[in-house]
């Protein structure tokens, strides 16, 4: 229709790194010619950056996966401290200029950055992350049900408190983890309603740290654990990694979110506390936006991923939770209801 659709093999890795020189921390670019798409996928990371073990990592994997199934330069690219939707606008269209195609936003903070970088470069296929409000042909936003595995993981943490107290911790007071604190509690109480959820967010905006501070997601889990929570579900990023932090310590349950925690290298000492993870695949849409790109039938609009395409999911990696026969028949049964619509789930 209106984009490039033809992505050839391009060489070395020294385009990815004069890119990250160039783009790093926003550096504005001048002209908005765009190139012939000798490139392949790009992404910009959101708070936290590769390394957080959760949804950046996932982006990265997905990156990695088309890399290496079309044999293209990618480039993947660090947020700063402090920037503004300007830097992040010119990081976005830094990577359209030098011919990257699908250029990917991961959160819902570039939403304004890529409105106005899609409007400049519209041969270009954007993807962002976790948004739905950026209307373009050339745009597609990739979303998820978080709130469908967050009442699976609200199931298994209502099947595995002892104390009857389980906890969940926000990274951001916004829409988007709203939907996790509502799946979740909603799955406690359909389950076992004399479960007492405990709920906190860290920070009212990202820039305060909510999502990237472990030392703020292990006090607030310790917080929760001296009430009694036995149980404690994080969806704050790179945050979570001081709430699983806190469980192991004091011997109780962490749930993961986004990647499957369990199985993330930076997180093995403590991967016996971690239950499970509620997950959504943002590596496969990452992934799939690229391919439908080099096929030549770019994704566009709202890309959903939920329970029933299997986008969302709970992690069964532990296999103390693979391996209760009781709570798997519990998840099964509420995984159905939710797929059947016989269960609809809360996301505000």
């Amino acid at each position: 229709m209106r984009r490039i659709s033809r992505i050839t093999v391009a060489g070395a890795a020294t385009a990815s790194l004069a890119l990250a020189l160039s783009a790093c921390g926003g550096t504005s670019t001048s002209g908005s010619s765009e190139s012939k798409g000798d490139k392949g996928l790009a992404i910009a990371y959101d708070v936290g950056g590769k390394g957080d073990q959760s949804f950046n990592d996932a982006a990265y994997a997905g990156l990695e996966q088309a890399k290496k199934e079309f044999d293209y330069t990618t480039a993947d690219i660090e947020p700063t401290e402090g920037e503004t939707d300007a830097d992040k606008q010119q990081r976005l269209e830094s990577l359209a200029k030098q011919g990257y195609n699908p250029v990917v936003g991961v959160g819902y903070a570039y939403a304004t950055a890529m409105k106005a970088a899609a409007e400049k470069y519209p041969k270009t296929t954007f993807g962002i992350v976790d948004d739905s409000t950026v209307k373009a042909d050339n745009v597609a936003d990739l979303v998820f049900s978080e709130e469908e595995a967050s009442y699976l993981a609200g199931v298994a943490a209502a099947k595995s408190t002892k104390n009857k107290v389980v906890g969940f911790v926000g990274g951001v007071d916004v829409p988007l983890i709203h939907k996790f604190q509502a799946g979740f509690e909603q799955g406690v109480k359909d389950t076992d309603p004399k479960v007492k959820v405990l709920s906190q967010y860290l920070t009212q905006t990202a820039e305060e740290g909510g999502f990237s501070s472990p030392d703020k997601g292990k006090t607030a889990a310790e917080g929760q654990i001296e009430k009694k929570a036995d149980v404690v579900y994080a969806a704050a990023g790179l945050s979570g990694q001081g709430v699983i932090e806190a469980a192991a310590a004091n011997k109780v349950w962490a749930i993961g979110v986004d990647s499957d925690q369990y199985k993330q290298e930076a997180l093995a000492k403590y991967k016996d506390s971690i239950l499970t993870s509620a997950m959504k695949d943002v590596a496969k849409a990452v992934y799939n936006l690229a391919k439908s790109v080099k096929d030549g039938k770019p994704q566009t609009g709202i890309v959903r991923g939920d329970l029933k395409s299997g986008e969302v999911s709970l992690s069964d990696s532990n296999p103390k939770f693979a391996q209760n026969a009781e709570l798997q028949e519990a998840i099964k049964t509420a995984k159905e209801k939710i797929i059947s619509g016989e269960i609809k789930v809360k996301s505000s």
